[in-house]
């Protein structure tokens, strides 16, 4: 029946948390400005975890969609761990 991917809103994410992902990325930026690089690593790979948990939990209802429920927990949480793991290896 559905051949074509959605592309509507109401199969999308929720404005309203994107709105504080975005937020949160950019006072990390702020924060990374003022030389608290660890900080602000740390919060975005935080935001990461979070969202790609959200999305596994929460699977279907979750405010956190950009494909599917496996592609986006995985985005998520390897970006965070990866970012962490690639951060403090130096």
């Amino acid at each position: 029946m559905h051949d074509h991917p959605f592309v509507s809103e109401a199969h999308e994410g929720k404005p309203w948390f994107e709105w504080c992902v975005a937020i949160i990325v950019v006072i990390s930026g702020i924060v990374a400005a003022f030389g608290y690089t660890t900080a602000a690593t740390v919060s975005i790979s935080v935001t990461a975890v979070v969202s790609g948990l959200v999305r596994l939990i929460l699977r279907e209802k979750s405010p956190w969609k950009v494909r599917s429920v496996a592609f986006d927990s995985i985005i998520g949480i390897c970006l965070g761990v990866g970012l962490l793991v690639t951060y403090f290896s130096f």
